[in-house]
């Protein structure tokens, strides 16, 4: 018998039972759509994480206060006062950097007229727009005198510009209340979006950090310091260089933990895209389970199918039939059960996706590697649970199944 004759046969055959054969491939339906969708989702903040890394700049190196133990009590990442504004000045001589920014962080309830808006602070230097290559939409960054003397002037994110100004008032020269303080608005930052961990960028306030050290905080340190490398080839040579020069500033011995952290965009986006591979295999992994059970429904389903074609069976072998032909026949309705409900899947796991990224936001990306997986996995699907069956009906004796009722 040719494997098109057997297609046939087994197209028909479950052209029989229509309802049955449907809700049979709906596991496998909504098994290969949940994979497809868990791995668009996690494909996408990949690629997010890609673009917003090399939209930052691959040169780009933090460093950080922090990494040290105190008394048993570990300090984190920007929580301890071991950088100091005379660190920032000593890594922008370091051989390999092109500009630095000194950088200390708060929050506070900002005041314009009768509107107000709790956003973030961020104390920086002139040269943050240079190692960013941000641009101002309206006025201009503050300048080295505005640092040096730790003037009150802010340069407003985008969000916080619309939240606090009706669309036809110019802010430039304006008067805004930071913690009760005033503050003169001097620009207006281009909209940027979220950073690669979130958070949005437009949702801030740039002011010098001597002011927030100086007559916010109160303090005399800073978190972190953003340095921008000359050359991206260098940066890992430059990471190191710096890494160098504090310990001697901070007088570490041979075998002390450094009291702060350099980190480059490179290692902050390998963590970045570990943990999203490893959420993305846990999501994907708890979707096979549907397809699991849409394997065990198929071969449920085929097992009844021998039960009720006995006779069937019987007379195909009467009349000459192989073992191997009925294997076959029931090998090949289990793979289009499978395949067909693969494919449904594919589409609806395109369509899922879609959704997603039209309803939440979310960036997603079916790649062509998840596709064939999904397919591939179904097909085998369909042939590891649908052998059982197709044997057990190539076993029955032509005399017996001809006699069955």
């Amino acid at each position: 018998m040719s494997f098109l004759m057997i297609l046939r046969i087994a197209v028909k055959a479950l052209n029989r039972n229509k309802m049955r054969t449907a809700l049979t491939m709906l596991g496998m339906i909504i098994g290969v759509a949940a994979v497809i969708t868990m791995v668009a989702l996690g494909t996408g903040a990949q690629t997010s994480i890609e673009a917003q890394i090399q939209s930052a700049g691959t040169n780009m190196i933090i460093v950080s206060a922090g990494n040290f133990s105190t008394g048993g009590v570990r300090q984190g990442q920007g929580n301890a006062s071991t950088l100091v504004p005379e660190d920032a000045v000593a890594i922008s001589q370091v051989e390999g950097v092109q500009y630095t920014a000194a950088g200390s962080n708060t929050r506070g309830q900002i005041v314009a007229g009768n509107q107000n808006w709790n956003t973030q602070v961020q104390g920086t230097d002139v040269d943050l727009p240079l190692i960013r290559a941000w641009s101002t939409t309206a006025g201009a960054f503050f300048t080295p005198q505005d640092v040096a003397t730790a003037s009150k002037v802010a340069v407003l994110g985008s969000v916080v510009r619309d939240q606090l100004f009706a669309p036809d008032v110019d802010p430039i020269g304006q008067v805004i209340r930071i913690t009760k303080q005033p503050f003169t608005v001097v620009g207006v930052m281009g909209s940027k979006g979220q950073s690669g961990m979130g958070q949005d960028q437009d949702d801030v306030i740039f002011i010098p950090f001597t002011t927030v050290l100086k007559k916010l905080r109160g303090i005399t340190n800073i978190q972190n310091v953003t340095v921008s490398a000359a050359s991206a080839g260098d940066v890992t040579k430059t990471a190191d260089n710096i890494a160098t020069v504090l310990r001697v500033r901070h007088k570490l011995q041979p075998g002390d933990p450094d009291d702060f952290m350099v980190r480059t965009m490179e290692e902050m986006a390998s963590v970045r895209k570990e943990a999203t591979q490893t959420m993305t295999a846990l999501l994907a992994s708890i979707a096979g389970v549907s397809l699991l059970v849409g394997g065990i429904g198929i071969m449920n389903i085929m097992l009844v199918s021998v039960t009720e074609r006995t006779r069937e069976i019987g007379l195909r072998m009467a009349i000459g039939a192989r073992g191997r032909d009925v294997l076959l026949q029931f090998l090949v309705e289990a793979v289009v059960l499978s395949l067909f409900g693969g494919g449904i899947g594919i589409a609806l796991g395109f369509g899922l996706a879609q959704g997603v990224t039209l309803w939440q936001g979310w960036p997603t990306a079916v790649s062509a590697n998840a596709v064939a997986v999904a397919f591939g996995f179904a097909a085998m699907t369909g042939v590891f649970f649908g052998f059982y069956p197709a044997r057990k009906a190539a076993a029955l004796d032509p005399i017996d199944a001809l006699r069955f009722e």
